[in-house]
């Protein structure tokens, strides 16, 4: 009897099983197929409205940054199509979702200032992919403004990660905006050393590199007079690209200079008082 009683259990578990499975599968093979069919059009919007903005000529950051915000919402509006479909009620959805947010959003409010910063920069331009900058203490060639960090690439090759948030409220250098930078160095020399020369020394070395720009003019000046030593400043321009190369060979080639003109390098010793 109590064999009977299980097998018509079983019958009547499997029965109501089918029955939720036909009435439900119109739903379920929907709600699946709006959600393959979504999947491919946003790909395809996605590929289209970039091509569109090339085609326009927008600057590749803020394209990739509506793309990508664009791929967002239209994923949020098919997840919230996709469970509609299944019969989820989207009103009582639409208020745990808004509830949802506002904990998150709570809970990420640094994140939504890396995001607001990242807007800002976008806006505002003041730096743009490939520029080299100086922020927050590092130097770096930009090589992506994404939408919570902008990504550096170090001298050394390393990846430096900056949230938008503290970049965009500090104080930003860009080395790049001008195309071309002034190399600062200086010399410390012997109180022996007749300054005229030195300086004629100097120039004809900036004026006979080939990387060091004629306009605007190289310069060598008095900084300053020390209690034992002369300060020379040396002051060439050089293009972005050229500027490390330029320092480091003026460097060597004043030095050499100065051996063949008998002039004395004093260890410069910096005034930590200025």
């Amino acid at each position: 009897m109590e064999k009977l009683l299980y097998i018509a259990t079983i019958e009547d578990y499997t029965k109501l099983l089918y029955k939720i499975l036909i009435d439900y599968s119109p739903k379920l093979i929907t709600a699946i197929i709006v959600l393959i069919v979504g999947l491919y059009a946003i790909r395809f919007i996605n590929r289209l409205v970039r091509k569109l903005m090339v085609k326009r000529e927008l600057e590749p950051t803020l394209s990739n940054f509506l793309a990508d915000l664009l791929v967002w919402a239209l994923r949020i509006l098919l997840f919230v199509t996709f469970i509609s479909k299944l019969g989820v009620e989207t009103t009582s959805f639409a208020a745990i979702l808004g509830a949802a947010g506002l904990a998150v959003g709570l809970s990420l409010q640094g994140s939504l200032s890396n995001f607001a910063g990242g807007m800002l920069i976008i806006l505002f331009k003041p730096f743009k992919d490939g520029d080299t900058i100086e922020a927050q203490g590092v130097i770096g060639t930009v090589s992506e403004i994404q939408i919570f960090v902008t990504k550096l690439l170090s001298a050394n090759n390393q990846t430096i990660y900056i949230p938008n948030g503290i970049l965009s409220n500090g104080i930003i250098t860009n080395y790049s905006v001008a195309g071309m930078r002034r190399v600062d160095l200086v010399f410390s020399l012997s109180y022996d050393t007749d300054i005229k020369a030195a300086k004629n020394v100097v120039l004809e070395v900036m004026r006979s590199h080939s990387k060091v720009l004629k306009t605007p003019e190289p310069v060598v000046v008095v900084k300053d007079l020390t209690d034992n030593a002369i300060h020379l400043a040396i002051r060439p321009w050089a293009k972005n690209e050229d500027f490390s190369q330029v320092s480091s060979d003026i460097l060597e080639n004043c030095k050499t200079a100065f051996d063949l003109k008998g002039i004395v390098i004093q260890p410069y010793v910096r005034d930590v008082t200025k």
